[in-house]
């Protein structure tokens, strides 16, 4: 267990010994670990997809300023609840706080754009799919690169969201932030992936993690369908 300056008591734990790795009590193997992790980002990402194709009646029977509410509210409980939690239920169902909410909102985006079937959403998602494949890939190559990007990706994050306030004030739409936005949010899969891989392999940490990487991916998504949405009707 850890002691309270975050560094483990090893005299305490329970170790296992598969093959060449060694196993704390409570953790899994790093290999259970990436499956997990890999496993609760596709679920939230598949989630969404249904959502998209059945729940167009409900999204837009509920108005979208209680929407609103409902998605802020519902997404901070759901990262509250997970990271707080160090049980892989009680995340999940943080998790799931986070994912059902943010269905309803692309559903109706997704919509506006023609729907899940329509050609510019297709091509979104396919590029969404190419760019986190790519930035795995290089989470794994460059380790090192990622890992030193956390402080200025946050730093960027905080502009875009200024800026993306000061958009809905003027109510002007900045396309140059699209892109901006999407090239940070890119990197920040291959950050959040690097991260994970540093974290203590269980399968809480692996649902907490996977949450990270969903938002970064469906942000993505979202900047992606805004640019390509514009070139479209243009």
């Amino acid at each position: 267990m850890d002691d309270m300056n975050g560094s483990k008591n090893y005299e305490t734990e329970y170790y296992i010994d598969q093959g060449a790795e060694v196993i704390a009590e409570g953790e899994v193997t790093r290999k259970t670990f990436n499956l997990v992790l890999g496993g609760a980002i596709m679920y939230g990402i598949v989630v969404n997809i249904l959502m998209c194709m059945f729940c167009a009646p409900l999204a837009f029977s509920i108005n979208p300023f209680i929407l609103l509410i409902g998605y802020i509210a519902c997404s901070f409980a759901g990262i509250t609840i997970a990271n707080k939690s160090d049980k892989p239920a009680v995340s999940f169902l943080g998790y799931n706080l986070l994912v059902v909410p943010l269905g309803l909102v692309l559903t109706i985006m997704v919509t506006a754009y023609g729907g899940v079937t329509s050609p510019v959403v297709l091509h979104t998602f396919v590029m969404t799919m190419e760019i986190t494949a790519i930035m795995v890939i290089g989470s794994v190559v460059f380790p090192a690169v990622f890992e030193k990007m956390g402080g200025f990706l946050f730093i960027a994050l905080i502009g875009i969201l200024i800026a993306s306030v000061i958009e809905i004030i003027i109510r002007q739409n900045f396309t140059w932030l699209s892109f901006i936005a999407a090239l940070v949010f890119s990197l920040y899969i291959g950050y959040d992936i690097r991260k994970a891989q540093k974290m203590r392999p269980t399968v809480d940490n692996a649902i907490d993690c996977a949450l990270s990487v969903y938002l970064d991916i469906i942000n993505l998504f979202m900047r992606l369908l805004s640019i390509s949405g514009s070139k479209g009707k243009k």
